[in-house]
């Protein structure tokens, strides 16, 4: 049994070499021309390497009121003149010559959906884009040097197996009885949808491929939608009458600790037709997975890998080297991300919804292991990277690790409609572009020399060549060499044999010839010493000569990276200059925005003082009334201490009258009886200069009336001014009829109070009813000042309360108390003769009464709330 070697990816060792050399993830911008030349536009590109988003007419105005355009740069910005081939010599090329060089590369389309992501990467009959490009330039570069097929075979853990020429030779033969296609290519039809994608005068080929080594190209095609991954190469049969979606594939991690899609198909091709073909029949596939699981292809992730497998060969230039050490595959993988969009946008519902959720979570978590990276970068911190959050960064966390070149092509469209979504990619994009990944190490692939294959060709067509000459002549004539080699051997004997019982002449001759054999085999092993010796010699040269250019070529690697530095160094003093450049707008923006600040801020202390200086005045004014009011509570406060002396005085002289008045009768009665009849004599009363007691004016009525009545003056109502007044009464009031009715002029009557009526009046009153004590309905007049509040409404402050209160005579007389209507009363019955008493007492409802003409004020002080 013939052993098989494993080859495993490059730069895919458990120990890898230390390389402390970064490179900043390459970010690139393109732009779509507008669908309609009436269209808005957003997007202006200023320079090779810059462009600037302006907010269009909604959004013109940020909160400073200026108008806001920012600036983004780039590694380089093509423009809507940018052709397919100019975008590919910047972008992809770099990554194809790498891969050739065993090297991996990473290459993904960023964008809003509809910015021309799928074109940049697939592209068009006769415009085609960064895939078919790509593989064009492998088969190019490789082309005569592709190893046969099934020599290199995947072992479907993520590593490849070096089959020898008898077990390649029995899977082509197995492959050849199980397809129908046709051997010549001549006569294979190709599909119209990615016949001439590229031209001829557009082919390209890598520099530096080596010539001692084979080669052999794998691609793959997966989908990754609703985070789940799909094999869109894998045959399946398909039922028309119950189609069945496919099945999903999970992630694995190799022996090496990288990532990989278990079961995933692999498909070795020979050329660019056959590969782009494989592309389409999955793009078709993909097509009616969409159908079945009823989603668009601009909202799931594509990934088209490009696996390159290459051995060095032997010594002799003839096979494939039989050694795992020495079999290397590198990848280029080629991205076509979803398209990212708002879903209020799009009013996406349902499953759609879902779907628009899971893109965006995926490409959040893109961002979000960005912005780790670039955490941990700048500030040196060892954060977690969340690579398992999605199935995209987790599929491709190695490059990001340091396993190849990380390239970004961000899509924009400068419509104005997707300008919000837009600013979002750009910004998604400059911190993009602030990622390092680590530089992959070169690593040689063997130590023999280089150019074997050529050498050792020409060495055996040489010695096929002599040995043709050595074995006779060529088209009847005979060298000068094969003469001289066939005079060195031993003359031959006679050849004619006499007769039959000739046994001379035979044996004669067959010795002779086992003496040219003899001497012919001494020949050749001299000849094949020689050819050692001398191959040993041009090894050894060979060898010597593979030092010296290695050196040669290591210097050149340092001269190149010191290059390479220097315009590392350049790039990052442009990006800090207009970095500073973008800083100085910014401050400007800022500048301005403080001194609109400083402009508020002035006038809000302006405004505050204002108000402190109201208050003060306020302040100053509640001082001085309280200063008034504490004034009128010491005048109200002696004058009814004057009052209550002068009643207590009044009170005290009455009943000393009335003291007076019995004591007389006591006389009389006492003369009456000691003498039978008294005297006439008019009695008389104390004099008040006796008294000790100072004269006041009494405030009751004498105990005898010598004249009529004074009607005291009435107190005049508050409510007759010349103020506005506001005039509530309740439509619950009952009519009295009674010939006193308050009336209030120039007042506005209202059943329910209200802001219009209350800001046309600066004074209130509400007539309000109740039953008092004795059963009469008394009605009370609260009354109030209507000032304006901070608000901007209106409220009553309560002052004063008049009382109109109506009474029945009669009952008043039953009412009397004995003590005013007995015999000590001063009015008799004769003394209601008089008619201008009569109307006094029945006005005053008792002669010299202090109340007033049938009503009572009260002068009530304002409620306070607790």
């Amino acid at each position: 049994m013939i052993r098989q070697a494993k080859g495993k990816t490059p730069r895919r060792a458990a120990k890898k070499p230390s390389n402390n050399q970064k490179d900043p993830v390459g970010v690139y911008c393109r732009v779509r021309p507008l669908g309609a030349e009436d269209e808005e536009c957003c997007i202006e590109v200023i320079s090779n390497t810059t462009i600037q988003l302006h907010a269009p007419d909604g959004l013109k105005a940020n909160r400073n009121g200026e108008f806001k355009e920012t600036q983004y740069s780039f590694k380089k910005v093509f423009g809507i003149k940018t052709t397919q081939g100019e975008l590919f010599e910047d972008v992809a090329k770099p990554l194809v010559e790498d891969l050739i060089h065993c090297k991996n590369g990473l290459l993904f389309t960023y964008g809003v959906t509809g910015s021309g992501k799928t074109y940049t990467m697939t592209g068009s009959p006769g415009q085609g884009g960064l895939l078919p490009r790509s593989l064009d330039m492998i088969f190019n570069s490789i082309s005569p040097y592709q190893a046969k097929r099934y020599v290199f075979k995947p072992d479907d853990k993520n590593g490849m197996e070096v089959q020898n020429q008898v077990d390649a030779l029995l899977d082509r033969q197995k492959r050849d009885s199980q397809t129908a296609v046709p051997k010549t290519p001549t006569t294979r039809r190709i599909d119209p949808e990615f016949a001439d994608m590229i031209s001829q005068e557009e082919a390209c080929k890598a520099d530096g491929v080596d010539e001692d080594t084979s080669y052999s190209v794998f691609v793959s095609y997966i989908e990754i939608y609703n985070n789940y991954i799909y094999d869109l190469l894998e045959e399946t049969h398909i039922d028309p009458i119950k189609p069945k979606p496919p099945q999903s594939k999970i992630l694995r991690e190799d022996q090496n600790h990288n990532m990989y899609v278990a079961g995933c198909t692999e498909v070795e091709v020979k050329s660019t037709e056959e590969a782009f073909e494989v592309f389409w029949r999955g793009q078709k596939k993909r097509r009616i997975a969409n159908t079945q699981l009823n989603c668009e292809s601009s909202r799931s992730h594509s990934v088209f890998i490009i696996k390159l497998a290459q051995a060095p060969l032997d010594a002799d230039g003839d096979n494939v080297l039989q050694d795992k050490n020495q079999v290397n595959v590198s990848q280029l993988c080629l991205v076509d991300l979803a398209g990212s969009e708002r879903t209020s946008r799009t009013r996406a519902e349902g499953s759609r919804l879902r779907e628009a959720g899971n893109i965006n979570q995926s490409l959040m978590t893109l961002r979000t292991c960005i912005e780790v990276l670039r955490e941990n970068q700048m500030c040196g911190t060892n954060k977690m990277v969340p690579y398992r959050d999605s199935k995209v960064t987790h599929l491709f966390k190695n490059y990001f690790d340091g396993e190849g070149k990380v390239r970004m092509v961000v899509c924009v469209n400068p419509k104005a409609d997707d300008y919000e979504e837009t600013l979002l990619v750009m910004r998604f994009a400059e911190m993009t572009q602030e990622v390092e990944v680590a530089r992959p190490v070169d690593r040689p692939i063997c130590g023999f020399a280089a150019g074997r294959r050529q050498r050792n060709q020409a060495f055996k067509e040489e010695l096929t060549r002599r040995l043709e000459e050595r074995g006779g002549p060529l088209d009847g004539e005979s060298p000068t060499v094969l003469n001289q080699l066939l005079q060195s051997f031993p003359p031959l004997p006679p050849c004619e044999i006499s007769g039959p019982n000739d046994d001379v002449t035979l044996p004669r001759l067959i010795e002779a010839l086992e003496k040219r054999h003899k001497i012919r085999q001494m020949m050749i092993e001299e000849y094949n010493k020689t050819a050692n010796m001398l191959k040993s010699v041009l090894q050894e040269q060979d060898s010597n000569l593979l030092s010296k250019e290695n050196f040669i070529q290591e210097q050149r690697g340092k001269l190149g990276e010191k290059d390479k530095m220097l315009q590392n160094q350049k790039n990052e003093i442009d990006r800090l200059e207009k970095k500073s450049k973008m800083l100085e707008y910014k401050i400007d923006i800022l500048q301005k925005t403080t001194n609109i600040y400083e402009e508020d801020k002035r006038s809000l202390q302006h405004e505050l003082e204002s108000r402190e200086q109201r208050l003060q005045r306020e302040m100053s004014e509640k001082r001085r009334m309280e200063a008034r009011m504490q004034g009128i509570v010491t005048d109200s406060k002696l004058k009814w201490e004057k009052e209550c002396e002068r009643r207590v005085n009044a009170k005290q002289l009455e009943m000393q009258n009335k003291l007076w008045v019995k004591d007389e009768k006591l006389k009389q009665l006492k003369a009456i009886v000691t003498e039978g009849k008294p005297e006439n004599r008019q009695p008389q009363r104390p004099s008040r200069e006796k008294d000790k007691v100072p004269a006041k004016r009494s405030a009751s009525p004498s105990p005898v009336p010598t004249g009529p009545p004074v009607r005291p003056l009435h107190r005049r109502s508050h409510s007759a001014g010349g103020e506005r007044w506001v005039d509530h009464k309740p439509t619950t009031n009952v009519d009295l009829d009674t010939v006193l009715q308050p009336n209030i002029p120039n007042a506005i009557k209202v059943n329910a109070p209200n802001e219009k009526a209350l800001s046309k009046c600066d004074k209130y009153v509400l007539t309000h009813q109740e039953l008092a004590s004795d059963g009469e309905i008394q009605t009370k007049l609260i009354k109030g000042e209507v000032f304006k509040t901070r608000g901007g409404g209106q409220a009553v402050q309560f002052t004063d309360i008049e009382t109109l209160k109506q009474e029945n005579p009669l009952a008043a007389s039953r009412k009397r108390r004995s003590s005013e209507t007995g015999p000590d009363c001063e009015l008799n019955e004769r003394d209601w003769t008089d008619v201008e008493t009569r109307c006094s007492v029945a006005m005053e409802m008792r002669a010299g009464s202090n109340l007033g003409p049938g009503y009572q004020h009260h002068g009530y002080q304002k409620r306070r709330k607790p």
